[in-house]
């Protein structure tokens, strides 16, 4: 997948609280008006997996769901990708998703990294396939929280500062 970082993407380690506690921990988020779907990761094993998908409510993302999985995870950062055209241009989803990240941010006093996530679902389609042909038909809910662990792990594969977690 083409990912790279978006401008402004840190490109300093997070802080010691992850290192004091073997951190590295990631959550990533492949964010949608209807549903969000979520993913936790490992900075040093560079590897995420799906871990759930969250409904929104009226189009606005359930932060009590996702204060919930900031607790029970305890991430070192949160990743949101952000979705383009094919000519990096913005789409209709690109400012509402990179809103959420700073709502993120504001709200959990986190490191938020964006990074843009063109074809992360065109990838994680494809991963289900590999891993069972039957499985190949209309997208599923399970789809997004796939597509946020690739989100996640080209945001490691991008990332400088992985190592230093």
């Amino acid at each position: 997948m083409p990912a790279t970082p978006d401008s402004g993407a840190p490109k300093t380690p997070p802080s010691q609280a992850g290192e004091e506690r073997g951190g590295g921990i990631a959550l990533g988020f492949d964010f949608g008006r209807v549903r969000i779907g979520v993913a936790v990761g490992e900075a040093v094993t560079r590897s995420a997996r799906p871990l759930c998908v969250l409904p929104t409510r009226q189009q606005q993302p359930d932060w009590d769901a996702i204060a919930r999985l900031i607790q029970d995870w305890r991430p070192d950062w949160l990743v949101v990708g952000v979705p383009r055209h094919a000519d990096d241009s913005a789409n209709a989803m690109t400012e509402a998703a990179l809103q959420f990240s700073r709502q993120l941010h504001g709200r959990f006093r986190l490191p938020v990294a964006t990074i843009d996530e063109r074809l992360s679902s065109w990838e994680a389609e494809q991963r289900r396939f590999e891993a069972s042909p039957a499985k190949r038909r209309r997208p599923d809910q399970a789809l997004d929280a796939q597509a946020a662990a690739v989100i996640l792990e080209s945001w490691f594969n991008h990332c400088q500062c992985i190592g230093s977690f």
